[in-house]
């Protein structure tokens, strides 16, 4: 079923403010935000727009990307927003949730102000977290805990940073 196709609707947007970035999300889905509270991070499903065009939807194979990683890489094993459905999931800490207002400031997010945000699932132990997850010799030396992604020499994994 290679022609399958899905409707997606933005419940909201990222957004900036003068208390930081926060998840702007939509009247009508405000109530979805009910009870979110009391959780220290959610995963943040959104839209790649800038990256959106049939020419980056193409792209399935990346030239080395990482400077450590095979000549080649299916972009399936790659975090690119170039991909065929430029979706990204973004771990994030959540700072506050104002249901009234469709708000959820958090710490900080790897999107731009104005990506439609498509979901918020709330981080969950027992479903987001793996016990003895391993990865690729190539990127064995990343973090391996989020916190850390932060300080992390990022410049210095990526092919073209160079």
């Amino acid at each position: 079923m290679p022609d399958q196709r899905f409707e997606l609707r933005a419940i909201g947007t990222v957004s900036s403010d003068e208390d930081g970035v926060a998840l702007l999300i939509d009247e009508p889905f405000r109530d979805g935000l009910i009870g979110l509270e009391g959780f220290s991070h959610v995963n943040v499903l959104w839209w790649c727009h800038f990256l959106d065009s049939p020419e980056y939807r193409s792209v399935l194979v990346a030239d080395r990307p990482y400077r450590d990683a095979p000549e080649r890489l299916g972009i399936f094993a790659t975090r690119s927003p170039l991909r065929p459905n430029p979706i990204a999931l973004s771990p994030v800490p959540v700072r506050s949730v104002d249901v009234e207002r469709g708000l959820v400031h958090i710490a900080f997010i790897d999107a731009e102000v104005g990506s439609p945000v498509i979901d918020i699932k709330p981080y969950h132990l027992a479903a987001d977290r793996v016990r003895e997850a391993t990865v690729p010799t190539w990127c064995a030396g990343w973090p391996q805990w989020y916190e850390d992604s932060q300080s992390f020499d990022w410049g210095a994994v990526f092919e073209n940073a160079r």
